[in-house]
């Protein structure tokens, strides 16, 4: 379990100083003001002090306490005039360069940060596998064993030391997530990139930064990170009486058999069945990992190589721990077959897969926003300069927003492209471990037609996510100048679109909807505005508001603001088809009440 934090204390010197820490805990609220006398409790309890007066004072104050910069707390020293904001002690592992920084553009100060990483935009390694839950290990040149105790601090800053004073380094990854694809995008030119274990010249580099779950001899002094990817099915006698000891002994002794460690295990995986069995909660428990379990019908439908009639009859599946491991890595590699102990009563199996990601391609849905380039997500925009293969959807996504794209990228519209032919485009670049986008309109969950793709993707075990974008009814607000919400008048918005080709519930059709008298924003519907007009005249009132919306944020935006009665024509008069949202609605263009945010009850959200 996570320890809970301590709060931030605060140690100012002077009074001008108190005045300084009264502005700051606005900004952190939860923070402790402690007077100068209390100077080493405030250190002791505390996991970051903001100490405000002279650097000399600060320095002479926490000497005596200092030990280690993996336990001190993060030390940051402001002047007394807030001119300058210095970190001090523990700025990776603690902290403090990033408090220095946020403290800077809080005061408008100046943040004097010393280490070299942070001032090259390099990688901090002592601090990279916390960002990415990777465990870390040092290995010596040639050797498999990993260093421990004191000599792995003097080792870590060595290592740090080849790094930021830019000697050859090799980045080898056997791992495909985000931090390795972090690493890829920010890899200084002194790092070459292996993938894989493709084999390092040796006596070419000074340091071998390795992301692999395993354990290796490299040809050079090796800072390895272990990533959680190992996903380790389980099948046990009912009832299975064991020592933990012994389950977990048996696992590691598998594990370092296959020169796999057993930091990289991310699970504990089994059939529905075994979800109450005592042993393997335990090991889960044990080995800090969660405990999953999947139906016998969703196992079975994994291919695996051992599958058994007597674990069937058994559990209704024709694999317990090949199957269910498979199943938790989603279709990644089986780097560790079934294998079965039985001593007496003693009687259980197990299997281990690689997951998804390694050695494989991934698939991200990126929602490209309402049209504006620049109004994808900054995540958004990462993906599309990484990609190998940025599909896109025709028409309905500007191509400006493809120029983000590499040079050796392939970028291809999908607009004369069926679903089959799609997927396979995709999948072709997936199986050679490449990044695939496509490329969404709008945000991918709303009428982004991307369920039939993630069925495709389900099926064959595929590596993918979805990064969401801004829907055109966030950018129809922001260019009518509208709050969608007005205080005690309007409290909902119906994101919704009129029954054409595409039925509509009946549930949800537009005149039932109407009732609420909610902001409502209709897509898809502007080739049906005169069904969708005599709809919504059964409830709201020929007056109130509405607003066509043709290309929004794109270059050729067009918006026509009007009245219900009059919205087919304001759509037919303007040959207005794809691309357009209806808004109706009272709130378009509302300025009348005020929000109960800014009334005098409120105001000690704002103000401490």
């Amino acid at each position: 379990m996570e320890q809970k934090r301590k709060p931030i204390a605060i140690l100012p010197v002077s009074d001008r100083g108190k005045e300084l820490a009264l502005r700051i805990r606005q900004a952190y609220p939860e923070a402790i003001i402690y007077n100068y006398s209390e100077a080493e409790k405030a250190f002791r309890e505390s996991d970051a002090l903001i100490y405000i007066g002279a650097l000399g004072i600060c320095v002479r104050s926490i000497a005596p306490w200092v030990k280690d910069k993996h336990t001190d707390p993060a030390v940051v020293c402001i002047d007394s005039t807030g001119k300058h904001v210095i970190s001090v002690l523990s700025g990776h592992i603690g902290g403090a360069n990033r408090l220095a920084g946020e403290l800077a553009r809080l005061l408008q100060a100046e943040p004097v940060i010393t280490t070299q990483s942070d001032n090259m935009g390099l990688w901090a390694l002592d601090t990279l596998g916390h960002t990415y839950n990777w465990d870390m290990k040092l290995r010596l040149k040639g050797h498999e064993e990993e260093v421990k105790g004191e000599r792995f601090n003097t080792l870590l800053n060595h290592a740090i030391a080849l790094f930021v004073n830019e000697c050859p380094v090799a980045l080898v990854l056997e791992q495909d997530d985000e931090g390795t694809r972090f690493l890829k995008e920010t890899c200084p030119p002194h790092v070459h990139i292996y993938i894989g274990m493709t084999e390092i010249p040796a006596d070419r580099y000074d340091l071998i930064i390795a992301v692999s779950p395993y354990k290796r001899t490299y040809p050079a002094l090796c800072l390895q990170y272990i990533p959680k990817v190992l996903h380790v099915g389980m099948g046990c006698k009912r009832d299975l009486e064991v020592e933990d000891t012994f389950l977990i002994n048996y696992l590691y002794q598998v594990l370092r058999e296959n020169r796999l460690y057993p930091e990289a295990i991310a699970d504990i995986d089994s059939v529905v069945i075994k979800a109450e069995e005592k042993a393997l909660l335990r090991l889960s428990e044990k080995l800090q990992v969660p405990f999953r379990t999947y139906s016998a019908e969703v196992l079975d439908q994994w291919t695996v190589p051992n599958p058994s009639e007597t674990v069937r009859r058994a559990t209704g599946t024709k694999s317990v721990s090949e199957a269910s491991a498979l199943c938790a890595a989603q279709g990644g590699e089986l780097v560790i077959p079934k294998q079965i102990y039985h001593e007496g009563e003693v009687q259980f199996t197990l299997a281990v897969a690689w997951g998804k990601n390694a050695g494989h391609g991934h698939i991200e849905i990126v929602g490209a926003g309402p049209g504006d380039p620049e109004l994808v997500s900054v995540r958004g925009k990462r993906f599309l300069q990484q990609a190998d293969l940025i599909l896109y959807a025709g028409s309905l996504v500007p191509k400006e927003l493809t120029y983000y794209a590499k040079p050796e990228a392939m970028v291809r519209s999908s607009a004369d492209m069926n679903l089959e032919e799609q997927f396979h485009l995709m999948k072709s670049f997936y199986e050679k471990g490449k990044l695939v986008v496509r490329l969404h309109t709008g945000d991918p969950c709303l009428y982004g037609a991307i369920q039939e793709q993630m069925n495709y993707f389900d099926r064959y075990g595929m590596s993918y996510h979805i990064t969401p974008g801004i829907s055109a009814f966030q950018a129809a607000a922001a260019e009518l100048r509208s709050e969608f919400t007005v205080p005690e008048r309007v409290q909902t918005i119906i994101l919704t679109r009129g029954e054409g080709r595409t039925p509509v519930p009946e549930k949800e059709q537009l005149h039932k909807l109407a009732e609420s008298q909610s902001t409502m924003c209709i897509y898809l519907s502007a080739t049906i505005a005169d069904k969708v007009q005599a709809e919504l005249l059964q409830h709201y009132a020929p007056e109130t508001p509405v607003a066509v919306c043709y290309k929004l944020t794109w270059k050729d935006q067009r918006i026509f603001r009007g009245e219900l009665k009059d919205l087919a024509r304001i759509v037919k008069e303007n040959n207005l088809t794809l691309t357009t949202l209806l808004v109706v609605g009272e709130a378009i263009g509302h300025r009348e009440g005020l929000s109960r945010l800014y009334a005098d009850e409120f105001k000690h959200l704002f103000r401490k």
